[in-house]
């Protein structure tokens, strides 16, 4: 079978590692693997020295499915692949490279939905969905359910397929680390990771600081991205002046080196389409605090493997906290807990697996 995935993002996160991971994990498989991205972004950057994998360069704008030309050269591009399937994860992606892909007559097109947020019920993605897309990758319940919120026959809802994002939890439980930060006595550290945006809501986590300090609990939060609201989130930490408990220790290449300082992990994330960070956190054996919002609850056990508190809640993220701190053993517990739950739920052998059925049933 060949089969192409098409992503134009510039970055690199959940969704572009997911498409890495599937390419490199079909090519073994032994199928014909067309890659269609941008050239110098970060998926290049980890996908040139991958052997076997065609790479096509693309340049794509939110109006390029209006450019005819750019149309015409993409159809002739699948043509040329012979492509029987093509994936597609970004939205702007899937006006362009749906069409094309239509008019070369692509046997599949598959939309990977990874936010859970509901697609609007607008008159180009009625059509769109009824005449380009062909399935729909979900990568958790609560995505799949945010799909057809807006109209209930925007597709078939037996046209779309869970499958959560795969994690190499045996990469990740023995990969060596070096901390970056040592404790000292009788301080509690508290990690997070993620893009420094809106969604992430990081800045919650001052407010959190605020309310510990106020409580008496020696603790720092070590915060692990980097993003545009950087700035202003420092700021913030200045304003509360809560310096000596924040530390921004920007985008980790081994993300170990930060979880394996702390003692527990927070995400404030608004929304979640699949948290990465906290399948990272919980393989590293910490309890993870987090929302009961999208798909969180899917990652996290409330009472098992962590604790699952209202949106937004200082008063609760801080009483948990506390607790955390006063029952060590049964802190490293749920740790244990949510790594097993990690391995048996998210590996990737399992996962990939999965993914692999559903192309050929497809």
């Amino acid at each position: 079978m060949t089969v192409g995935l098409f992503n134009s993002a510039d970055g690199y996160g959940g969704g572009e590692k997911q498409y890495f991971e599937w390419a490199v994990y079909l090519l073994k498989k032994s199928y014909n693997v067309h890659f269609f991205l941008k050239k110098n972004g970060m998926l290049h950057e980890k996908l040139i020295d991958v052997e076997g994998i065609h790479l096509h360069f693309i340049n794509i704008s939110p109006l390029s499915f209006l450019n005819p030309v750019k149309v015409r050269r993409l159809k002739k591009l699948f043509i040329q692949c012979n492509l029987q399937t093509l994936m597609i994860i970004l939205s702007t992606d899937l006006k362009v490279a749906g069409r094309s892909a239509a008019l070369a007559g692509v046997e599949k097109i598959i939309y990977t939905r990874a936010v859970p947020v509901p697609i609007k019920n607008t008159v180009l993605n009625r059509f769109i969905y009824s005449q380009w897309v062909t399935n729909i990758i979900a990568n958790s319940h609560a995505t799949a359910r945010s799909i057809l919120k807006k109209n209930p026959r925007l597709i078939s809802s037996d046209k779309i397929k869970l499958i959560y994002n795969s994690i190499d939890t045996e990469e990740i439980i023995h990969r060596p680390f070096t901390k970056i930060y040592k404790k000292a006595k009788e301080e509690f550290i508290i990690g997070s990771a993620g893009r420094l945006e809106k969604e992430k809501n990081f800045l919650f986590l001052i407010k959190l600081s605020l309310s510990l300090k106020r409580k008496g609990l020696s603790h720092k939060i070590l915060i692990s991205g980097t993003g545009s609201l950087e700035g202003e989130l420092k700021k913030q930490v200045e304003l509360n002046v809560v310096e000596d408990n924040i530390l921004f220790v920007g985008f980790q290449e081994n993300i170990k080196d930060v979880l394996m300082c702390c003692d527990v992990f927070v995400s404030p994330s608004l929304y979640e389409g699949f948290g990465f960070a906290i399948a990272e956190a919980s393989l590293c054996q910490l309890p993870v605090i987090a929302f009961n919002t999208t798909s969180i609850p899917e990652l996290v056990v409330d009472g098992e493997t962590g604790f699952i508190t209202d949106l937004n809640s200082v008063e609760q993220v801080a009483e948990k906290i506390h607790w955390l701190k006063q029952n060590p053993e049964l802190s490293m517990q749920m740790g244990a807990r949510g790594r097993n739950f990690m391995v048996e739920n998210f590996d990737k052998e399992k996962i990939m697996a999965e993914f692999e059925q559903f192309l050929r049933d497809a």
